[in-house]
């Protein structure tokens, strides 16, 4: 039974800002990012009669929206690509218009530095990659992600902190490298 159109605006206006931003996170592009939360609402509005409560419906959201991603990054493995994108959006009139004047050159710098970042990112297991995102860049505290991961507290605790720990060290190491070349 899916939910009638009145219904499904208002989920759609309450969730498709999280999902939208947490496909981001995850595909760092944004016609991906609008793709997966399109098909995240399908999902949703097909199967929300399954919808059990275990869990809040927030919770349930986040869960089909990691689960969309990382299937599309495995779908899409095959073709390494790198996109960088812009601040996480509160709305969708800032997702429309966005300024697009930066100084070129403090524009590359960022790009640059955001792409090291995400492949570094991008190299951690899924679920540290999961559990980092979820706690750096959505900002949730670790029992929510405990209940979207379907992990405990303390999992996730150590996931975030060897998380942290990686991207320290290969961050470190890039720089090591480029400190080298420069030489």
């Amino acid at each position: 039974m899916a939910l009638d159109n009145k219904d499904f605006e208002k989920l759609y206006n309450q969730y498709s800002i999280l999902v939208y931003n947490l496909a981001l996170n995850y595909l760092q592009n944004i016609e991906d990012a609008e793709e997966i939360t399109q098909d995240v609402f399908i999902q949703i509005n097909n199967s929300i009669s399954k919808f059990q409560e275990k869990s809040s419906l927030k919770t349930w959201i986040y869960r089909i929206t990691i689960n969309k991603c990382l299937d599309f990054i495995k779908h899409k493995n095959s073709q390494k690509r790198f996109f960088i994108f812009g601040k996480k959006s509160q709305n969708e009139f800032e997702i429309e218009n966005v300024s697009n004047f930066e100084h070129p050159g403090i524009l590359l710098e960022n790009k640059e530095k955001s792409k090291l970042l995400f492949e570094i990112i991008n190299e951690l297991g899924e679920n540290q990659k999961t559990a980092f995102l979820l706690s750096k860049i959505d900002g949730l505290s670790n029992s929510e992600i405990s209940e979207i991961m379907k992990l405990s507290i303390s999992s996730v605790e150590s996931l975030v902190f060897r998380a942290k720990a990686t991207l320290k060290e290969k961050i470190s190491n890039k720089f090591e490298e480029y400190r080298k070349k420069l030489k």
